[in-house]
């Protein structure tokens, strides 16, 4: 299956060495190996992170310009996930996204993308110039969540926008939902220009054959993974595969350059040569487990009165071409509660914390680090929370139907440099968008820079705020007031 030998991690060895050689640091970090370091912060720590937390020198290789140990690293990546080029993204999934996005679109040409993006999509359009074309994604109004794109919305986008340069899917989504990648990589690849896929919830997909074909396998020409939210690196290690004869890998790796610290952290870098050991070795084991876990959630969940936790049933449905098991959707509408509530009631009184919450769900990520012990006491808070809530208020939240995609007035980069004035979000209401608005998490935008400000817009964005959800993007961070282009 592999070329290299996955046993092998050139770069946590080079720091290894580096530690075993008792070296003697005149070189930043100041806190030298952690002797100047904080105590607290230290004693918690504990000593071995700090004395592999060093700057750029030759055993350990340069992430900007990589010959060493750093190179032997990303090709190992690039092996196992079978690309031909993978980077080393130490700026998170949002950090590759804006660069993959920057390396295949410029200043006014056309990109398409679906509206349920992430806002580091967006971020990306805005450091490009490029000009977003929105694709619907499919909504599914009894989860009140949207699926992916279908091959057939992307046809039709593609013959009213021939200019268009590029094709961004998200696959799968948040809640783990994967499109027909394939045919959308086949129907884009038609039109001679590549498809860039953000997979920040698909690092592990190609391990394990329950699990929704990857980007790679799928023909995607460049995507983005975030390696630190499924499989094992730390938190704002990513990756970034390139396998296309429409991606210039050099241009790549320039963009990155100017995207990301000439300082990279080496504990994250060191995190994401081993967590790509481990997944190519013990992926297929430890997603098994992963999964079973998972579905024994699904089961259990599914028997609790009021709740409802998708599963291959929606199979088919638009949109909805195959199933990432480990991402757990739990449907509270039927206790009369949120999502949100959800979310909070699990948090305060049982210290289970989830990923998201929206106003119809709450979202539990599965992951290798998953035991079933903490599966059941999620199960348990669960019966608990039903027997309190169940039967109790005849209210369900109403469903609110997601606002149409709003008339782009300005490029979004033209809109986000322009000079602005802050308005109250009603008397917004006509005016062009110096700023974003969205739920976070998941980060999807309501309202882009350049877009206009519609009732619709500002009345759906009131009623979140209502029930408690997190409305942010706005310099004001109570979202009262929102800056419009003067």
């Amino acid at each position: 299956m592999y070329k290299l030998n996955q046993n092998e991690t050139p770069l946590f060895d080079a720091l290894m060495e580096y530690v075993n050689r008792e070296t003697v640091p005149f070189h930043v970090p100041g806190h030298k190996k952690g002797i100047g370091m904080d105590e607290e912060f230290k004693n918690f720590i504990g000593e071995n992170p700090f004395k592999i937390d060093v700057t750029v020198f030759k055993l350990v290789d340069s992430l900007h310009h990589p010959t060493g140990a750093i190179k032997k690293a990303q090709e190992l990546a690039a092996d196992a996930y079978g690309s031909d080029a993978a980077f080393f993204s130490i700026h998170g999934t949002s950090g590759a996204i804006q660069a993959m996005i920057m390396s295949v679109v410029n200043e006014g040409e056309k990109i398409i993308i679906p509206r349920n993006v992430h806002k580091s999509v967006t971020a990306g359009i805005i450091l490009s110039g490029a000009r977003p074309i929105y694709m619907q994604p499919e909504l599914d109004k009894d989860l009140g969540i949207a699926h992916g794109i279908t091959p057939n919305t992307v046809e039709e986008t593609l013959k009213a926008n021939p200019d268009a340069k590029a094709v961004l899917i998200i696959n799968p989504t948040y809640y783990g939902v994967s499109t027909d990648l394939k045919t959308i990589a086949d129907i884009v690849h038609s039109h001679n220009i590549p498809l860039i896929v953000d997979e920040a919830h698909g690092p592990h997909l190609r391990f394990n054959d329950k699990l929704p074909m990857s980007s790679m396998e799928a023909g995607a020409d460049i995507c983005a993974q975030s390696t630190h939210k499924i499989i094992g690196a730390l938190t704002q290690g990513s990756l970034l595969q390139v396998k296309s004869k429409y991606v210039d890998i050099s241009r790549v790796q320039q963009i990155l350059n100017l995207l990301q610290t000439t300082s990279p952290s080496y504990i994250l870098m060191a995190s994401l040569d081993c967590a790509r050991r481990q997944i190519a070795l013990s992926g297929k084991e430890l997603l098994d487990k992963s999964i079973d876990l998972a579905n024994y959630a699904r089961a259990e969940i599914n028997n609790i009165p009021g709740f409802y936790c998708f599963g291959e049933e929606i199979l088919g449905n638009p949109g909805v071409y195959s199933l990432d098991p480990t991402k757990i959707t739990m449907t509270c509408r039927d206790l009369g509660i949120t999502g949100y509530d959800l979310d909070m009631i699990l948090s305060n009184k049982y210290h289970i914390q989830l990923e998201l919450s929206d106003l119809y769900n709450a979202l539990a990520v599965g992951s290798l680090g998953d035991t079933k012990e903490n599966i059941d006491k999620l199960i348990n808070a669960l019966k608990e929370i039903s027997k309190d809530y169940m039967g109790k208020s005849s209210k369900k939240p109403d469903f609110l139907d997601i606002p149409n995609i709003p008339p782009l007035e300005k490029l979004p980069r033209e809109a986000f440099n322009s000079e602005k004035e802050s308005l109250s979000l009603r008397n917004s209401i006509g005016r062009i968008s110096g700023e974003f608005l969205l739920a976070y998490p998941p980060g999807i935008p309501v309202l882009c820079p350049g877009e206009i400000i519609t009732k619709e817009i500002i009345d759906y964005v009131e009623e979140l705020k209502a029930v408690g959800l997190y409305v942010q993007g706005t310099e004001d961070p109570k979202v009262e007031n929102i800056k419009v282009v003067k």
